[in-house]
């Protein structure tokens, strides 16, 4: 009874360990399996002149403002103001009064003089003809750049990216990208050492092949536009705002990079 309990136990123990080391042969070709680092670097123009307010925004404003009205003290010039309304009687051959603006002459002026101004237009040239180069074009929103890059036999517009080289950091490659694909005469200041985003794709079985490589990795570099165009002027390039890359980017990559920009 004895002999037959241990032989089960023995032969037990030996199945598990047979799956066990099934299961990190397996573990263990999944790690050897190739993949293609690249890095994509998002350069973002920041809004020039400040968005439209919606709704919400334009009732916590006024909400705001009354209540800091309320519980604000007179400044130096309402006092004035009220000091003169309430002085009964004044002597004219006063030199101060004769001379100095009154604070209502003032306050008469400073009207007349705003009802002159008239605000410049918010919608530019770029605006009108639609240029799509342009970095003179809505200005209250966040502008990104993409260029039309090909990706296995296709052409997209996407960011900036290229495959990281032997040495390199990822920080160095993003570096090394915004230089290759987008001249020297631009300038962005790219933030960290850590990616922003993540997106990967599979290669197709032939490109695999060819490639001795299962897909790509890509880590987004964020980058703020500081000055400077595209030395490139042939090259195919736009600066779109969040709506506009919902209609050109490719719909898988566009799920990873649109939650991580501003409208």
């Amino acid at each position: 009874m004895f002999r037959n309990t241990l032989r089960i136990i023995l032969n037990t123990k030996t199945k598990n360990i047979q799956i066990i080391n099934k299961a990190n042969l397996k573990t263990t070709a999944e790690l050897k399996q190739k993949w293609d680092l690249l890095t994509a670097v998002l350069i973002e123009r920041k809004p020039v002149i400040i968005p439209e307010l919606n709704e919400l925004e334009k009732a916590f404003q006024d909400y705001i403002g009354a209540v800091e009205f309320e519980r604000s003290l007179k400044n130096d010039f309402e006092i004035r103001l009220e000091k003169e309304k309430n002085s009964k009687t004044q002597d004219v051959t006063d030199v101060d009064i004769v001379v100095k603006q009154s604070a209502q002459d003032f306050l008469d002026s400073c009207k007349e003089e705003l009802a002159k101004f008239t605000p410049a237009d918010k919608k530019t040239s770029a605006d009108r003809s639609n240029d799509i180069k342009s970095l003179k074009r809505k200005l209250d929103k966040h502008l990104v750049l993409v260029l039309k890059q090909k990706v296995g036999s296709q052409d997209f517009f996407i960011l900036p990216q290229g495959e990281r080289e032997d040495g390199e950091t990822l920080r160095q490659c993003a570096e090394r990208v915004l230089k290759e694909k987008c001249g020297s005469d631009i300038k962005a200041h790219i933030y960290g050492n850590i990616p922003c985003g993540f997106y990967k794709y599979l290669y197709p079985h032939d490109v695999r092949k060819e490639r001795n490589s299962l897909g790509a990795k890509i880590f987004i570099y964020f980058a703020r536009y500081k000055s400077g165009q595209i030395s490139d002027k042939k090259s195919e390039y736009q600066w779109l705002d969040k709506s506009e890359l919902d209609g050109v980017l490719p719909e898988p990559y566009k799920k990873t990079l649109l939650p991580i920009l501003f409208d």
